[in-house]
């Protein structure tokens, strides 16, 4: 048995996104402290895709995308064998931002089988030995990056998270919804308008309480709690930006939830210097300025300063026609080049750059609340270190957040008080959560580094390996192995 939610008995396996009800952590299992990125126990080639790995008995659960068509794969846990490889039916992929795929979406799995959505199509589910068991057709949410939302198991009911910036028919309010089907058979059980959600990129997760579990969905602006059984909203927290991702997270009796303003600030003060120095990287002659003959097929204006020039991510989006790129560029440089003296300046260049509305927040939320329960529910906040893609993860009364860069915080889940906030010397950005397991952070890189810290009060970094390939999907545990998800390939570890 792996791991426990608050008050709940074991939960067999790492059955959803980030494992037992979204946890991140797995109680009992002895993954090795000390992994060797050159030598895993083995290495699987398979579909390209993003999904994280989940585990149920001897079998390990992925999704791709292979020739144009979405996949779903069962490998041997112990020998990283292929048991079955089964393709979704032939369906238009949906598009998505280049940082993303249309297989982002991480499997669900119990003693039944497994339960995939894809955005491109909907939900399919297969027993232990891939024999299909029932389809779903669902129309694909509209966002701006793709879907990347994954469902849950609740007994029988399966639950999935449907926020769309497109509209009803003939209406300003768009068609996002809040969605539970039959387990067994797929058919619908009931469903929730959320009219006033726009494309998101978080998953439900099941607050379990003495009175009862909760759905809890963070959406666009705020995190809101449901009826499980019957979709019904209870109470909602507003105040959040407008883009979340990263999942709430449950211990010690409250629910954190998470969420950086858009373009991934995680402070509320604004510090330009990381700006500037990202935009030095386009000083080809190292004179301290941006010179008009310094625009390269890469420049433009930083948005995430952690990232590298040519990551989708980094900055303003350009066209990829060449001459819309090069119009788009100039028009950069003329908005930053104040004096229009042909060079743009750290003066010029970071006094235009501005904090932006509202604040990143990390706040922790009582139980019982109804209707708006911001004032009466929220037992603190803070506003730094707060990530944009990876969730935070609670251990032992505190809770542990990695954000872009590589700075690990770590926040004392009863207060607030930041316990430490230290760089892991593994930069760039960073969309796998963390997890952890035998009091051990587990933490990777978008880069591939992986790093291991004790839990507790006090930083340090007992282990760090290069596994030589992107990661951004969040790793799974089993009792003694630690599997990771890189594009390409599954390693394990063990």
């Amino acid at each position: 048995m792996l791991g426990v939610a608050a008050a709940d008995p074991p939960v067999a396996g790492w059955p959803q996104f980030r494992g037992p009800d979204g946890s991140g952590v797995a109680v009992a299992a002895l993954p090795p402290v000390k992994p060797d990125g050159g030598k895993p126990t083995w290495r699987t080639e398979l579909s390209p895709g993003k999904s994280s790995p989940v585990l149920w008995g001897d079998q390990l659960f992925v999704t791709g995308v292979e020739a144009g068509r979405l996949v779903t794969l069962a490998l041997d846990a112990e020998t990283g064998a292929v048991r079955w490889k089964k393709a979704a039916p032939e369906v238009s992929l949906e598009s998505v931002h280049a940082a993303n795929s249309a297989a982002a979406s991480t499997p669900c799995v119990d003693a039944l089988g497994v339960c995939v959505y894809f955005g491109s199509y909907g939900l399919l589910a297969y027993d232990h030995a891939g024999r299909e068991l029932w389809r779903r057709a669902i129309p694909s949410p509209k966002s701006m990056y793709g879907v990347a939302t994954s469902p849950i198991l609740d007994g029988n009911r399966l639950l999935l998270l449907l926020d769309d910036d497109e509209n009803l028919p003939g209406s300003k309010l768009s068609r996002s919804k809040l969605a539970a089907f039959d387990r067994t058979t797929g058919a619908p059980v009931w469903e929730t308008a959320r009219p006033y959600n726009r494309g998101a990129w978080s998953s439900p997760v099941l607050w379990r309480q003495e009175q009862g579990a909760e759905l809890v969905v963070l959406g666009d602006g705020r995190v809101a709690g449901y009826d499980p059984a019957t979709g019904t909203e209870k109470w909602y927290v507003g105040g959040f930006a407008r883009e979340p991702i990263a999942l709430p997270v449950v211990g010690d009796g409250l629910l954190y939830v998470s969420v950086s303003l858009q373009g991934g600030r995680g402070d509320a003060e604004l510090d330009v210097e990381p700006f500037w120095q990202a935009m030095l990287q386009f000083d080809r002659n190292g004179d301290g300025r941006i010179g008009r003959d310094e625009i390269t097929p890469q420049f433009t204006q930083p948005i995430r300063p952690e990232l590298a020039p040519g990551h989708p991510g980094f900055g303003l989006p350009l066209d990829a026609d060449p001459v819309k790129r090069a119009k788009r560029q100039q028009e950069i440089f003329d908005r930053l080049d104040k004096n229009h003296d042909g060079f743009i300046s750290k003066e010029e260049y970071t006094s235009q750059l501005s904090p932006g509305r509202g604040s990143p927040r990390l706040v922790a939320i009582r139980p019982g609340g109804s209707g708006d329960a911001a004032k009466s529910q929220i037992a603190w906040e803070i506003h730094q270190g707060i990530p944009e893609i990876t969730s935070p993860v609670f251990h032992a009364g505190r809770l542990y957040l990695v954000r872009d860069g590589g700075t690990l915080t770590c926040v004392d889940a009863a207060t607030g008080a930041i316990r430490y906030r230290e760089r892991l010397n593994a930069p760039g950005q960073y969309s796998a959560s963390p997890v952890i397991a035998r009091d051990q952070l587990y933490l990777l890189s978008a880069k591939g580094v992986l790093t291991v810290v004790p839990a507790g009060d006090h930083f340090a970094i007992a282990h760090q390996t290069d596994l030589g390939a992107p990661v951004v999907a969040t790793p799974a545990f089993d009792a003694r192995t630690l599997y990771v998800r890189t594009e390409t390939t599954v390693l394990a570890f063990r």
